[in-house]
């Protein structure tokens, strides 16, 4: 549609082949242009059966993407926000892409816990003891 390829994550190419495209009315503002111009844009891609995702991304995909997926696999992504039909084109194939680039992110590293030094745990009670003492002072005691 724009010229250039829909790329996942910088590096993978999406085919237009896999892509199609639905055109419909969509509401909202734009008067009486609304009721005559087809200007919400519905993009599929089939993430089940495509072959330009490498088979560990594909599996990610499907597995975070699961709840997203209609008809067996297929991701579908709608734009409508726009007045313009191409506007609305592009709106979709960045949400496409945005998508599936974070569905086959790596996962996060894992991380390990780390204990808090024992010297810095150490001059930390002892500033605490010193501030109540501190406080301890000032208070009015014994006016008997």
């Amino acid at each position: 549609m724009s010229g250039r390829p829909l790329l996942i994550r910088g590096s993978v190419p999406l085919p237009e082949a896999e892509l199609s495209w639905r055109f419909s009315r969509s509401g909202g503002p734009g008067g009486q242009h609304v009721n005559t111009s087809d200007t919400q844009v519905e993009l599929r891609f089939d993430l089940a059966a495509t072959e330009a995702l490498p088979p560990v991304w594909k599996a990610r995909a499907l597995e975070r993407l699961g709840s997203r997926l209609v008809d067996g696999g297929v991701l579908a992504v709608r734009a409508s926000e726009h007045r313009s039909q191409w506007r609305n084109r592009e709106a979709a194939m960045e949400r496409l892409t945005a998508l599936l680039g974070e569905a086959v992110a790596p996962p996060p590293k894992v991380r390990r816990p780390t204990r808090i030094p024992r010297g810095i745990n150490e001059r930390r009670l002892q500033e605490k003891k010193k501030r109540a003492d501190t406080k301890r002072r000032r208070s009015p005691r014994n006016w008997d």
